[in-house]
């Protein structure tokens, strides 16, 4: 689809008449039928690497729709969180999807028996929802209600948060789920009419891997030089060709989710920048991934003006988090020290805060994902995945560490937990690499840190809660705005010079939010704080869907960018916790709209950007 219908799309949707906010409150059912909805998920983008230059067509959606310029990921700023917030509406407290990777509490059979699986995965997601009462968000998703009003469903693109948004839908005749591993061992059923609707349109019924895309690279090797270009555009045509014509011809209002796998996939893969902190994630391949994901909105654009469909469809356009570049120096940790085959001398290996704990608790180290193997870290061994189960029996740990980048989660199962919360906060604020502690509020108040509550994360969730959430530091290595050049200690696989998220800085946090079309307000740029679990409860109320929630963790309505909208009143803040060792603080800087709140960054000042002092 050229880039041209693109535009003119783009345009037919900016001028539509203004349409008067209905007198009913926005999430109130109505008889009147609801228009057409896409959510567009460009994973990992940054909200200030949206220029003319760069993304030429989400730049048009921003310029000639909304762009909610004080925009919002949730933290722990990844991916399948957010996911579950923008299918929800809740923030994490309530969906209990507090990383990427989890304790669970039980070995999950599909993750080799692993207790901390990563959940990027169609088969660990049945797995937890499961034994998880069958939806482990406990939270029913927009498209799950959008079905049950009788609209035609469908979630494509990226494995993992694309099953989120429906997932409880595993059979193939309901939501229609496409992502990596369509027609593939693992992966989801295609429905009967989906199936015709591919063969009709000459496409296979299996998604192609991701080629030289999908290549980390290592110690030694860059990464990838290239976008993922051929498993995306097999994710546009099947939807521009098979499933919107097959909607429309079906006649029903529709929501379809697009999950594009750029640019995060390739700005955490990318080969530009091995051992380099500079140019990072700015490279040339970073910058090919997010022109890739703006073709892709270009194309579905284009399809939606082709078939008629511009004037009754709204678009929105968000990122699950912002981006930066991984660092692995630490002076202060002991694994650092170590010797490891595959870690270049004096940088810091994957789960390099397993290893530390386990040294300063002088407890044994297990690996969760090899069947519990003992982990010898001073004969140069690693978590094979970064976690770690700590103790002398693997079976009963002591403390679980769910390794997931720019931040970590530790679980303390056993009954002592109360005990040893403090040994393992004096062991965290001894390390640089640290840059603010946030625990349970059930484990007291222990100075350095503030409650997990402060920040959402404790609520209705039906999984495991975190016990202490610790989050790494951060800085920016110069450019302007400083977001898009942010740096992050990364407790992952990856490689120094290559790209993650997850950390509490402001370049993590900082995603891109725009919408565009019938129900959304034309050039109007929204000052008012927003994030994902706003967008969640805002598609919602687009669509006239009346679910109640079973948390008390909601976003709110953006009433403001609808039509004769306006602003609400918000408030800038900032938490500090009582100073501990060092005299170090946690410090949370945050907005607030009535009591929905939205986190900028937090950490300890001069660790974290955005905390500058």
């Amino acid at each position: 689809m050229n880039r041209a219908r693109a535009q003119l799309a783009v345009l037919a949707l900016a001028s539509l008449p203004l349409a008067p906010l209905q007198a009913a409150p926005a999430d109130t059912p109505s008889a009147a039928r609801p228009h057409n909805l896409v959510l567009f998920v460009a994973d990992g983008l940054r909200a200030g690497m949206v220029r003319p230059d760069t993304a030429p067509t989400l730049y048009a959606v921003r310029r000639e729709g909304v762009w909610f310029a004080n925009s919002h990921a949730l933290f722990p700023t990844f991916t399948t969180p957010n996911a579950s917030a923008l299918a929800t509406g809740h923030y994490l407290g309530d969906t209990g999807d507090f990383g990427n990777v989890i304790y669970t509490g039980y070995p999950v059979a599909t993750a080799n028996d692993s207790p901390t699986p990563f959940l990027e995965s169609d088969p660990v997601l049945g797995d937890v929802d499961e034994h998880f009462s069958g939806n482990f968000l406990d939270e029913q998703s927009v498209l799950a209600a959008a079905r049950a009003r009788g609209m035609a469903t469908a979630a494509v693109g990226k494995l993992g948060p694309v099953a989120i948004q429906d997932v409880t839908a595993r059979d193939g005749e309901q939501t229609v789920i496409i992502d990596d591993l369509t027609g593939h061992a693992g992966g989801l059923p295609l429905g009967t009419a989906i199936q015709s609707a591919l063969l009709a349109a000459h496409l296979p019924a299996a998604t192609p891997g991701r080629g030289a895309n999908g290549a980390a690279g290592d110690a030694r090797h860059p990464g990838t030089l290239v976008a993922n270009i051929d498993q995306q555009k097999y994710f546009v045509e099947v939807t521009t060709r098979a499933i919107l014509p097959a909607f429309k011809a079906g006649g029903a209002p529709f929501v379809i989710v697009f999950w594009s796998r750029d640019p995060d996939g390739t700005q955490h893969n990318q080969g530009d920048s091995l051992g380099e902190l500079v140019p990072g994630i700015n490279g040339a391949t970073s910058l090919a991934a997010i022109r890739n994901a703006d073709d892709n909105l270009a194309a579905l654009l284009g399809a939606l003006e082709a078939l008629g469909l511009t004037e009754t469809t709204d678009v929105v356009v968000t990122a699950d988090h912002g981006f930066s570049t991984i660092s692995k120096h630490s002076s202060t940790s002991v694994a650092a020290r170590q010797a490891y085959g595959d870690v270049p001398q004096g940088l810091l290996p994957p789960g390099f805060l397993a290893i530390d704990l386990a040294a300063a608790l002088d407890l044994p180290l297990f690996d969760p994902d090899l069947k519990q193997a003992s982990i010898d870290w001073r004969g140069g061994r690693h978590p094979s995945r970064t976690n770690g189960l700590l103790g002398p029996d693997p079976e009963h740990p002591e403390v679980v560490v769910a390794a997931n980048g720019g931040s970590d989660l530790l679980y303390l199962p056993a009954p002592d937990a109360k005990a040893l919360a403090p040994r393992i906060i004096t062991a965290l604020l001894a390390e640089d690499y640290v840059s603010g502690v946030f625990v349970d509020d059930a484990l007291g108040p222990i100075p350095g840190t503030l409650p997990l509550s402060r920040i959402n994360l404790v609520g209705s969730a039906l999984t495991p809660r975190p016990s202490v959430v610790v989050n790494f530091t951060s800085k920016a290595s110069g450019c302007q705005p400083l977001t898009n050049c942010g740096i992050e200690v990364a407790d992952t696989l990856l490689q120094q010079g290559q790209g993650m998220h997850g950390s509490f800085s402001r370049a993590d946090t900082y995603n891109f939010m725009a919408a565009l079309g019938p129900d959304f307000r034309r050039g109007f740029v929204d000052p008012a704080p927003a994030s994902n679990a706003d967008l969640g409860r805002t598609l919602r109320a687009l669509l006239k869907l009346d679910t109640p929630g079973k948390g008390a963790l909601p976003g709110r309505i953006l009433t403001e960018a609808r039509p004769g909208g306006a602003l609400p009143k918000w408030a800038s803040a900032t938490l500090r916790s009582a100073p501990g060792a060092q005299g170090l603080e946690t410090v949370l800087r945050y907005q607030s709209v009535g009591t929905v709140l939205y986190f900028d960054a937090a950490g300890f000042p001069g660790r974290t950007l955005g905390l500058e002092p």
